[in-house]
């Protein structure tokens, strides 16, 4: 019995050291899920409010160039307190310019190797409008699906709000 026992064991321990590895590049590399609190992605995220959280699958092998599009729901490290992470809207890429909504300058443009994130629901988000543009360094994954509540199962396509964007410069290029 208590060769039995030795060899049971070892084959846990044998697979026990080959599954971490594997289960924490997978989480590293490909994808998570992460718990969105809070109102400032609301009414697309967290929509009911109160204690009921979304939970959304956070892609992080499709941000490993660090290509984001416009409308596309990111997690970045939050530029205020690094030990966070925050989910806001990408709204403009390296070179659009932006009409902002309370930030120190009315206009700007999204320098090279930024881009410029919002929270839906404008007035209760700690956003680029407080931060600046994000630099794609702190770019962490992009919520690709909602995954709980199960009557909010859902593809996260990338949207804009209508109001917001890029301003328009086709009449400056063309």
């Amino acid at each position: 019995m208590a060769w039995g026992g030795r060899r049971y064991l070892r084959a846990f321990v044998g697979g026990f050291f080959v599954a971490v590895p594997v289960t924490v590049t997978a989480l590293d590399r490909l994808a998570y899920v992460a718990r969105v609190e809070g109102a400032s992605m609301q009414p697309f995220l967290n929509p009911e409010g109160g204690s009921d959280c979304d939970v959304v699958l956070l892609n992080r092998w499709s941000v490993r160039n660090y290509e984001v599009r416009r409308g596309d729901i990111v997690s970045v490290m939050s530029p205020k307190n690094p030990q966070q992470k925050i989910i806001k809207r990408v709204i403009g890429l390296e070179g659009d310019f932006i009409r902002t909504l309370s930030y120190k300058n009315r206009y700007v443009r999204v320098p090279d190797g930024h881009f410029w994130i919002e929270g839906d629901h404008h007035g209760h988000s700690l956003d680029s409008n407080s931060f600046g543009p994000v630099s794609v360094g702190l770019l962490h994954g992009r919520a690709s699906h909602i995954v709980w509540p199960p009557n909010r199962w859902q593809r996260i396509e990338a949207s804009l709000p209508a109001d917001r964007g890029p301003l328009d410069t086709e009449e400056e290029e063309g």
